[in-house]
C-alpha cells in the first residue's frame, strides 16, 4: 500500500514538473528545429461570429526564439481603433528549460498613436510591448482577446507564418451564431499539408500539427504565392458603421463606392476653383490627369497608416485638403476629388503592394485583400495607374510595388478585378554606351552613357534625389568588381514624360588589369559584367520564379595602350534556352588600336520548377563566364 502511494506521489510529481517545463526548448522535435530561427509551440486563434455586428477573436500565440533572427516573429503587440476594443493581453516569458521568467500584463503594455502627431489619424493606436531577450532560447506567450463590430475583416490565417519559422500545433476555428453567419472559407497550398478538419452545425475548425519550417531559397517565389493559408468572409457582415451582403467582387465594389467612398470626394469652392484653373485650355483628359497628379505630388505629403489599421475608407478630400497630408487612401481620394471637379474620371484601386506581386483571387471577394491604395484613370480603352503617395514617381509609372498584379478597382457600377501595368522582359531595359583607355600601368579612365527604361528605370531615378557622397557609394557598389574606381563628374537626365532615365559617367580607377612581364590581362566586360551565379542547391525544395525580366544592350569600346598587340581576344558566344538568349561578340580594329564588345542579355519572365533550377543556374554560370572573359595584350 505504501510502495503503492509513494508510485503514485512520484508519477503526479514528475506529471506536474512536465507541465509546468511543456515550453522547454529541449524537448522540441529535431523536425522543426532544421531550417528554423524559431518555433511556433502553439498558434491558436478562436473567433466566434455572435451576430452580424459583433464579433470577439481569441489568440494564444506560444513561439520558441532560437536565435536572434528569430526575435522578429516573436508577435507583442496589436493595433485598435474605435470599432476594435482589446478586452484582455498579457506575455508570458519562459527561459530555455521552460521556467516562467517574467510576465507582462496588459497595464504595462505601450498604448500610442499608430500615426503619432497627426491628428486625421487620432483613433488609430496600439497596444505594444518590447521585450529584450537575455539569452537564447527562450520562448514568448502572447495572449490577447478583442471584441468588434467590424465582421467584415476576419483574420486569415497562416499555418506558417513566414521562411525560417516552424510550427509545432496550429489551430483555427470559427463558431458562428447561425447559419446566416457561417463563413465561406477559402482554402490555398493546401495540397501539401496534413491537416484536420471538423465541421458542426454551429462550427469549423482546423488543426495542422509539426510543420517543418521553410528555407528560403534563391528565386523562391514569394511566400504568399506558396505558404498554406486560409481566408474567411461572412457573406453578411458589418464594416465601419454599414451593413453589407456581399458574394462576389461586383457586390464588393458597389458597397465600397456606396458607402466607404460617397460624400467623402467634397472640396472647398476655393479648392474647385484652384483645380479648374490648373486646366484652363487643356482639353485632353489625360493632359489633365497629368497636371492634377503634379499639384498633389507638390502640395502634399504622405504618411502611412496601414489599411489593417485604418480600414478601406479614406479620410475626406476636404480634410486632407486642408492638412496637406495623408496616408494612401486619403491621397487617393484626394486626387480623384480633384480629378472629378475637372471632369477626369478615375477609380480608387485596391491593391497587394510589395516587391514580391501577389495577386487578389479572382473567385473569393473579402476585405482582407490588399494593403495599399492606387488609382486607375481610365483613357482610350486602358488604364493609367498613379500612386498618390509619391512625390517623384512619373506619371503613369507604378514602378515595381504594384506592377503586373490584379487589383479590385472600385466603380459605380460594381468592383472588377483587372491587372496594373506589367514591365515584362524587353519593357525592363538597360543600355551602356561606354568608350574606356587602358593605360600601360593597368589603369583604365573613360565614359559611360547609360540608359533606363521599365522596372531599371525604378532602380536608378532616384539617384537624381540623392546626395552627391550616396550617389558615388551607389556607383562604386554598382561597379563593385572594379577596384579603386574614381567618379570624375556625372549628369542626369530623368524624362518623366517617356519615364526614361540616362546617366552620362566619367571615371578612372587604377590596377584594373594585371600586368604579368610582358603581358596585360583584362576583363573586357568593365560595365556590365553579370558575375554572380545563383546559389546551388543539392536538393531544391523550392519552385523559382523570374518575377519580371529584362534586355541589357551594351556596346563598349576599348583603346589600347601603345606598344602593345591583341594575343588573344575571348571567342565570340551565343546562348538561347527557355529562360532567355545571351550573346557577346569582339572585334578588332584594323590597326590594333581598340577593339569593340557587343553583348546582349534577355532574360525572360518566368515560373519554374525546381528541377528547372539546375539548367537555369548552368545557363547564369555560362553567362558569367563570358562576362568575365579575358583580353590578353602582348608587348611588342
Amino acid at each position: 500500500m505504501r510502495l503503492s502511494l509513494l508510485f503514485s506521489l512520484l508519477f503526479l510529481s514528475s506529471l506536474s514538473y512536465a507541465q509546468e517545463l511543456k515550453y522547454n526548448s529541449l524537448f522540441i522535435n529535431k523536425v522543426l528545429t532544421e531550417n528554423a530561427n524559431a518555433v511556433v509551440r502553439l498558434d491558436q486563434l478562436d473567433v466566434e461570429i455572435l451576430s452580424q455586428q459583433k464579433m470577439t477573436v481569441k489568440n494564444k500565440q506560444v513561439i520558441t526564439v532560437l536565435n536572434k533572427l528569430g526575435n522578429r516573429n516573436a508577435r507583442t503587440g496589436l493595433g485598435y481603433d474605435s470599432s476594435k476594443k482589446i478586452k484582455s493581453m498579457n506575455i508570458v516569458v519562459y527561459d530555455a528549460v521552460g521556467n516562467e521568467i517574467e510576465k507582462i500584463k496588459k497595464k504595462d503594455f505601450k498604448d500610442v498613436s499608430a500615426v503619432d502627431g497627426f491628428s486625421l489619424y487620432i483613433d488609430y493606436r496600439k497596444l505594444y510591448y518590447n521585450y529584450t531577450p537575455i539569452s537564447y532560447p527562450y520562448t514568448i506567450e502572447f495572449n490577447y482577446e478583442y471584441e468588434t463590430s467590424d465582421t467584415g475583416s476576419i483574420p486569415s490565417w497562416y499555418f506558417l507564418s513566414g521562411f525560417t519559422v516552424s510550427v509545432e500545433k496550429s489551430h483555427y476555428s470559427i463558431v458562428y451564431a447561425d447559419a446566416g453567419q457561417k463563413p465561406v472559407i477559402y482554402e490555398k497550398n493546401l495540397e501539401s499539408l496534413e491537416f484536420d478538419k471538423k465541421e458542426t452545425n454551429n462550427s469549423i475548425t482546423y488543426t495542422a500539427q509539426t510543420i517543418p519550417a521553410m528555407k528560403r531559397e534563391g528565386m523562391s517565389p514569394s511566400f504568399e504565392k506558396i505558404s498554406p493559408k486560409l481566408m474567411a468572409r461572412i457573406p453578411n457582415f458589418h464594416y465601419k458603421g454599414f451593413d453589407a451582403s456581399i458574394s462576389n467582387w461586383k457586390d464588393m465594389g458597389s458597397w465600397v463606392d456606396n458607402n466607404l467612398l460617397s460624400g467623402r470626394d467634397e472640396l472647398s469652392p476655393q479648392t474647385v476653383a484652384k483645380a479648374k484653373a490648373l486646366v484652363l485650355g487643356v482639353d485632353d483628359d489625360l493632359e489633365k490627369a497629368k497636371i492634377i497628379y503634379k499639384y498633389v505630388q507638390d502640395n502634399t505629403r504622405y504618411i502611412s497608416v496601414q489599411i489593417g489599421i485604418g480600414g478601406l475608407q479614406p479620410i475626406s478630400a476636404i480634410e486632407v485638403d486642408k492638412v496637406k497630408y495623408g496616408d494612401c487612401k486619403g491621397l487617393s481620394n484626394y486626387t480623384k476629388a480633384l480629378l472629378k471637379e475637372v471632369g477626369v474620371t478615375s477609380y480608387y484601386a485596391v491593391v497587394q503592394a510589395g516587391g514580391d506581386k501577389v495577386d487578389f483571387e479572382d473567385d473569393f471577394a473579402d476585405l482582407a485583400q490588399g494593403n495599399h491604395i492606387i488609382l486607375a484613370i481610365p483613357y482610350n480603352e486602358t488604364y493609367y495607374w498613379v500612386d498618390c503617395t509619391s512625390q517623384i514617381l512619373p506619371f503613369g509609372y507604378i514602378g515595381t510595388f504594384t506592377d503586373d498584379r490584379k487589383v479590385m478597382i472600385v466603380k459605380p457600377e460594381g468592383g472588377d478585378i483587372v491587372t496594373t501595368t506589367a514591365y515584362v522582359n524587353e519593357d525592363n531595359y538597360q543600355s551602356i554606351m561606354a568608350s574606356y583607355e587602358l593605360k600601360p600601368d593597368g589603369s583604365i579612365s573613360g565614359k559611360t552613357h547609360l540608359v533606363t527604361k521599365g522596372s531599371q528605370y525604378n532602380a536608378h531615378f532616384r539617384l537624381k534625389e540623392k546626395m552627391d557622397e550616396d550617389i558615388v557609394k551607389q556607383f562604386k557598389s554598382r561597379w563593385s568588381s572594379i577596384n579603386n574606381l574614381a567618379v570624375a563628374n556625372y549628369h542626369f537626365d530623368n524624362n518623366t514624360n517617356d519615364v526614361v532615365f540616362t546617366e552620362d559617367i566619367s571615371l578612372s580607377a587604377s590596377n584594373y588589369a594585371s600586368i604579368s612581364g610582358d603581358r596585360i590581362l583584362f576583363t573586357a566586360n568593365a560595365f556590365n559584367n553579370q558575375n554572380v551565379v545563383p546559389d546551388r542547391y543539392r536538393n531544391r525544395k523550392l519552385p523559382f520564379e523570374i518575377q519580371r525580366g529584362f534586355l541589357d544592350e551594351d556596346i563598349f569600346t576599348i583603346q589600347l595602350p601603345t606598344g602593345y598587340i591583341v594575343e588573344a581576344l575571348p571567342n565570340a558566344k551565343e546562348i538561347e534556352n527557355e529562360f532567355g538568349t545571351y550573346s557577346v561578340s569582339f572585334e578588332q580594329n584594323a590597326d590594333n588600336h581598340s577593339v569593340k564588345l557587343k553583348r546582349r542579355f534577355l532574360l525572360k519572365k518566368g515560373y519554374y520548377p525546381k528541377d528547372k533550377y539546375k539548367e537555369y543556374r548552368d545557363f547564369r554560370k555560362e553567362i558569367a563566364s563570358a562576362d568575365n572573359a579575358q583580353i590578353v595584350l602582348l608587348k611588342k
